[in-house]
């Protein structure tokens, strides 16, 4: 059988998680950077999303991010544009939702923007609007049962 020549299995290459407690500086955008909506993940370490300039482009998570951070659809992003393709991008930064509702809030990111805020805020909406969802059954009803 030969022998181990590595330093530790799974779980050392998974870290730990400890640095996502600390609130982080905000990062606005620069020259050649744009915000982005992610709309759909693709798979293979890349994602569809529609830019803030209304250019929907085809984004590549970069290595450093890639199996680390974690983004799914309606995630907010920074993306490094290519000077020689337009329609192709790299994710360079992931926004937190609260950091999202800040760029939001500092009229980076236009207000027509919807926000992933959470399943939460869409039941309780639901549950204003439908108030009889409920079946009520007689005493009748449950002895035939």
């Amino acid at each position: 059988m030969p022998k181990n020549k590595g330093k530790g299995g799974k779980n050392r290459k998974r870290g730990k998680n400890e640095a996502d407690d600390e609130k982080r500086e905000l990062i606005f955008k620069e020259d050649g950077q744009e915000y982005a909506q992610v709309l759909r993940m693709l798979g293979n370490g890349r994602c569809e999303a529609m830019c803030i300039d209304g250019t929907k482009r085809l984004c590549h998570i970069r290595g450093k991010m890639h199996k680390k951070v974690w983004i799914a659809a309606g995630d907010i992003v920074l993306v490094g544009l290519r000077d020689y393709q337009d329609d192709k991008a790299d994710v360079i930064l992931k926004y937190m939702s609260d950091e999202a509702r800040l760029l939001k809030a500092y009229g980076e990111l236009p207000e027509n923007t919807r926000l992933n805020e959470g399943i939460v805020g869409d039941l309780d909406e639901d549950d204003d609007n439908n108030v009889d969802d409920y079946v009520e059954f007689e005493d009748e009803d449950i002895d035939r049962i």
